[in-house]
């Protein structure tokens, strides 16, 4: 059986429980880390009040700068 763990993680002032493989822990661990400077830059810079207006723009900030990676990745495959 694989090797599991529980943690608990807080985003944007929230907790959430998940059970993770216990390699991938310091992964999850720097990606709250990066999510969570991404919400406070986006409060610091706007008016934005929702969290849930804040979260949408730190998902599209995130998804775009993949996607530039795999474009990245893409155009290095064809060269």
């Amino acid at each position: 059986m694989e090797d599991t763990l529980k943690i608990k993680v807080n985003i944007a002032n929230r907790s959430y429980p998940l059970t993770i493989k216990r390699q991938e822990e310091e992964k999850i661990r720097r990606a709250v880390v990066q999510i969570n400077e991404s919400v406070k830059r986006f409060e610091e810079r706007y008016a934005v009040q929702d969290k849930q207006d804040v979260l949408a723009m730190c998902a599209l900030q995130l998804a775009s700068q993949v996607e530039k990676l795999r474009g990245q990745h893409s155009q290095q495959v064809e060269e």
